[in-house]
């Protein structure tokens, strides 16, 4: 399978508060590509986290979902001062590609129109393509889209995918084989991946590390 896999220690839109114990219980798995988002831990707990997940030379992301120009350039802050390589989410905001541009922090800003929380992303497929293109002219690294909160969410995800050339993150709802043979097919550079690991979709009552191990294997069976 292509498609990269970032798995993300958040559970009903917040890092959980064990995010850490978790990380290390499978650090040893091979996943590059780990993140969180900058609400449900303090601010110390998430500098530990990431120091932890750098030590273990993966691949780090925080997902932003906020709207007001200073509330994403407040994530921005967060991204930069913490270190991570991606900033994911935000509305797009020119003060903020430009201030994570300076300092190598990788953005990949939402698409279409998003508001609310939990998210919803509205608008036509042609829209939302469109500002995609539109961001990803000016420079921006990829694209975070949220797909699935969007009411067509897997013909969405489909039309994108054929349409532009360039990383997009499918982010959310990727909770079954079903929908994993699904990334597979449309091939998006990277979908995250978190929530059904808590509720151990793949691997009932046996946990984070065993139901992640299950989703590393079935991914693996599918090259």
């Amino acid at each position: 399978m292509n498609s990269k896999i970032i798995i993300m220690l958040t559970h009903n839109d917040k890092t959980v508060k064990n995010a850490l114990e978790v990380f290390e219980s499978c650090k040893d798995l091979p996943v590059d590509f780990w993140g969180f988002k900058d609400v449900g831990l303090e601010h110390e707990k998430m500098a530990q986290l990431i120091q932890a997940m750098k030590a273990a030379g993966k691949t780090t992301f925080l997902e932003v979902v906020t709207y007001s120009e200073e509330e994403c350039m407040a994530g921005a802050k967060v991204a930069v001062e913490l270190g991570f390589d991606y900033l994911m989410g935000t509305l797009f905001f020119d003060s903020v590609y430009a201030y994570l541009k300076e300092h190598q922090v990788k953005y990949l800003p939402f698409c279409g129109t998003v508001t609310g929380s939990p998210s919803v992303l509205t608008g036509s497929f042609d829209e939302i393509i469109a500002d995609a293109k539109s961001m990803l002219d000016k420079g921006v690294y990829g694209i975070d889209l949220l797909a699935f909160r969007h009411e067509h969410g897997a013909e969405l995800a489909e039309a994108y995918c054929a349409a532009v050339d360039a990383p997009v993150v499918i982010a959310g709802s990727i909770n079954s084989n079903e929908r994993i043979d699904f990334i597979n097919r449309i091939n998006p550079w990277a979908f995250t991946m978190g929530s059904a690991l808590f509720t151990e979709n793949f691997a009932p009552g046996e946990g984070f590390r065993k139901n992640l191990e299950a989703v590393v294997a079935y991914m693996d069976s599918i090259n």
